[in-house]
């Protein structure tokens, strides 16, 4: 923190479109451009799609569903479940989750204070047409995954 802020503004199809573990991913603000505090990242996630049981050591992450619906887990029980306009709070270092219900696809934005948990996404991420998700992505190998996030994100 203690950057001078300066104002910031990014229409959604000026972000760069991702490949992130599997799903199309923009990050639209990142630490440098919010003076460290905090990261929003868009992810459109296939139906019945999970993230991994994971726990953040540096961040506490917000959600807010824009599209679709989902379940949250906290501490492995459902926390909210819930469509558009949904709103998840989750501090740091308390283990969870989520999916996506249901035949569709969520979009879901993921807020994450204090920035820096947006490279974790860039650095693991590839990149996809900004036309639309490339049909076939590069597997994750459990090594790189395992070594960009503890070495350098703490999760």
């Amino acid at each position: 923190m203690g950057m001078i802020t300066q104002p910031y503004a990014l229409a959604r199809e000026e972000a760069e479109a991702l490949w992130f573990m599997g799903i199309p991913t923009r990050v639209l603000a990142t630490a440098e451009q919010t003076g460290g505090a905090f990261g929003l990242i868009e992810h459109v996630i296939p139906a019945g799609d999970e993230s991994p049981w994971h726990v953040h050591h540096a961040e506490d992450e917000s959600f807010y569903v824009v599209e679709g619906q989902m379940t949250f887990l906290c501490l492995r029980r459902a926390e909210s479940a819930g469509g558009p306009g949904t709103f998840v709070y989750g501090p740091r270092e308390i283990p969870h989750g989520f999916r996506v219900e249901g035949t569709q696809p969520a979009t879901m934005l993921l807020q994450c204070t204090p920035g820096g948990f947006e490279h974790f996404v860039i650095e693991m991420s590839e990149s996809a047409p900004p036309s639309g998700p490339v049909a076939v992505c590069s597997p994750i190998s459990q090594r790189k995954l395992d070594s960009v996030s503890m070495s350098r994100h703490a999760v």
